[in-house]
């Protein structure tokens, strides 16, 4: 009895996961799109959604570039995001409990969904298993999507025509909107947004980001323990 309630507990985690990286992955599509619009290939496109993996720090790249800020500050915005993974990675390790290539493929999987599926999991096994379920699934998706959108975005031109100029800065409200749950996350966004609107005369395409994203860092790290863990958002 206790064996086929776990079993179809198990089921029902897998589920979820798969669901949510349906759910994310489609959104890939904008960042394929975007992607190309913002002077990247098709195959270059690809290549980020494939190695770099993390929605939030593919945005911030393509947003720099497409609105003719350095590779280099574009970069650095990316990494500067994609930095809490490395959290999430130290939080999941014990859970896990993975190594050799199993590790390096766990690493390449943790993202929000992923992170947010195994830690709202007492039992370890149905922890790891909403972990792979979702990773893969959004993986998958998200590559899947991505391509398309890249694909797609070719055929549309010069995407001022269109107001796609303006997309990036919609796709990052979109990402970042579910996270502003609480007042400190909400108090970060507004000195960010004060932060990079003062210093936009003063810099170029890019800076902004990486000192707005300054205050995100000093806040975060007085933030109490256990603040790492993701709220939700690809």
């Amino acid at each position: 009895m206790t064996g086929r309630a776990g079993s179809s507990e198990r089921r029902g985690v897998i589920r979820d996961g798969i669901g949510v990286g349906l759910a994310t992955g489609v959104y890939g599509v904008s960042f394929g799109a975007i992607g190309v619009t913002s002077g990247l290939s098709v195959a270059q496109t690809c290549a980020l959604s494939l190695l770099a993996f993390t929605g939030a720090s593919q945005f911030a790249l393509v947003g720099v570039l497409g609105s003719g800020g350095a590779p280099l500050a574009g970069t650095a915005s990316a990494l500067l995001l994609g930095s809490r993974n490395a959290l999430y990675g130290l939080r999941l390790a014990s859970t896990l409990q993975l190594s050799g290539v199993r590790r390096l493929l766990g690493a390449h999987l943790v993202i929000d969904e992923s992170t947010a599926m195994a830690v709202s999991r007492i039992d370890p096994s149905l922890a790891r298993a909403g972990f792979w379920s979702t990773g893969l699934a959004v993986f998958c998706c998200w590559n899947l999507a991505t391509l398309a959108g890249a694909l797609g975005g070719t055929a549309i031109g010069d995407p001022r025509d269109y107001g796609l100029d303006a997309a990036v800065g919609a796709a990052y409200l979109a990402l970042l909107w579910p996270r502003l749950a609480d007042r400190r996350a909400q108090l970060t966004a507004v000195l960010g947004v004060l932060v990079a609107l003062a210093v936009v005369p003063l810099s170029t395409p890019g800076v902004p980001v990486l000192v707005a994203g300054s205050v995100a860092l000093a806040l975060g790290v007085r933030a109490p323990a256990g603040s790492t863990e993701p709220r939700s958002g690809p």
